[in-house]
């Protein structure tokens, strides 16, 4: 089976696809599914394919400002609600495409992240709602990348996917990597609208597919599609890393809170998104920190602790905010990370429990030097 597939993916993995987003209440015909290596190849298409200007939440994934240029479009970045990561407040957003056409400018999308990296938060049906309805007002694609979706940490809490609210303009893109921790293996999807508009861009999308990817590799396709179909043991799995990742954000966000950083409450993913504005004063005239750069930076090389600075975001330069993603902590072996998943108290491991005191011991000194220097220069 060394032969070319199709462009658009087998009919295995997109009838998989299919029924995984029809178990989520978005019902899906498989002839609307496009597959590619990876859901970053896809979102560039789609960017490519829509064309114009792209709005983006702040903050939001690196990537999707990174691809925008690339696309040869130009990233509109618009704020978040407080506390509801990954999609642009849509007052706010309604505003900036009005100012945006204003001055010559042409405006076609907005990407949403649901739950949100870099945040670990996830948007309110309300907001989400609202985002729909500007949209619509303002003829805008909605990408709802939902890659995160099946790591909510409350299981009872539904995805408000946009594709519920505004079904003929949003495409909706998942993978393998999240969830089934499967990074290396290079799979995503789109599920794109029903009607007109979806049939041209699904057209579009696999004119430049053809002429970039040709085809997601066949054997990762196969894997893929006994993944979508969610047998018993990989549904079990990801139950077991929605646990662990919930148990562990929590621990490190508290541990953040204890130090007096303010911290969104995670709810999905894999992510804690502190702020140690709180400590600005401090930390500038003990360190000399005065951007969140500085502040990963005093961190990686005074203590070893690698996190990325929220500039790398989308957020100002002088915000000390930063994404911490705790996953290093579930064990260093093979046979301490499935002890991770198949714990119900994961956070009290030795090994997690260890980490856990490391972050606190680094924070403590972090905020007594930082006082320490402070009090010299005073």
């Amino acid at each position: 089976r060394g032969g070319y597939g199709p462009v658009a993916g087998s009919a295995a993995l997109r009838a998989a696809a299919a029924g995984y987003w029809a178990r989520r209440g978005l019902p899906t015909d498989p002839s609307g599914v496009v597959g590619g290596p990876g859901s970053k190849p896809l979102l560039f298409a789609l960017l490519m394919a829509i064309g114009g200007d792209v709005v983006l939440p702040t903050p939001s994934w690196v990537s999707y400002a990174a691809q925008a240029p690339l696309a040869g479009v130009r990233p509109i970045r618009v704020a978040t609600p407080p506390g509801e990561g990954g999609v642009p407040s849509p007052a706010l957003l309604a505003d900036a495409v009005v100012r945006a056409r204003a001055a010559g400018r042409t405006v076609r999308a907005v990407v949403v992240t649901l739950p949100d990296n870099p945040t670990g938060t996830l948007a309110s049906e309300r907001t989400v709602r609202r985002l729909c309805a500007a949209a619509r007002d303002l003829d805008l694609v909605i990408v709802s990348d939902e890659i995160y979706r099946d790591l909510v940490h409350d299981r009872d809490r539904a995805v408000p996917s946009p594709a519920r609210f505004a079904p003929e303009r949003t495409v909706v893109t998942t993978a393998l990597s999240k969830s089934l921790a499967a990074g290396g293996w290079r799979l995503g999807v789109a599920r794109l609208p029903d009607g007109p508009f979806g049939a041209a861009l699904r057209s579009a999308v696999l004119g430049i597919a053809s002429e970039v990817w040709s085809s997601a590799p066949a054997p990762v396709q196969h894997a893929a599609a006994f993944a979508f179909a969610e047998p018993p043991e990989l549904v079990e799995h990801v139950d077991r890393s929605r646990r662990l990742h919930a148990a562990v954000t929590r621990a490190v966000a508290a541990r953040f809170a204890a130090a007096g950083a303010r911290v969104p409450a995670p709810q999905g993913a894999f992510y804690v998104y502190p702020d140690l504005g709180p400590l600005r004063d401090a930390l500038r005239s003990g360190h000399g920190v005065r951007t969140s750069a500085d502040l990963s930076g005093l961190l990686l090389e005074r203590y070893g602790v690698g996190v990325l600075p929220g500039s790398s975001f989308g957020e100002p330069d002088e915000a000390l905010r930063l994404r911490v993603a705790p996953s290093l902590l579930y064990g260093e072996t093979d046979e301490q990370r499935l002890a991770a998943l198949a714990s119900p108290d994961p956070a009290s491991l030795p090994w997690i429990a260890a980490g856990l005191d490391r972050l606190s011991e680094v924070l403590a000194d972090l905020r007594e030097s930082a006082r320490a220097g402070q009090a010299a220069l005073a």
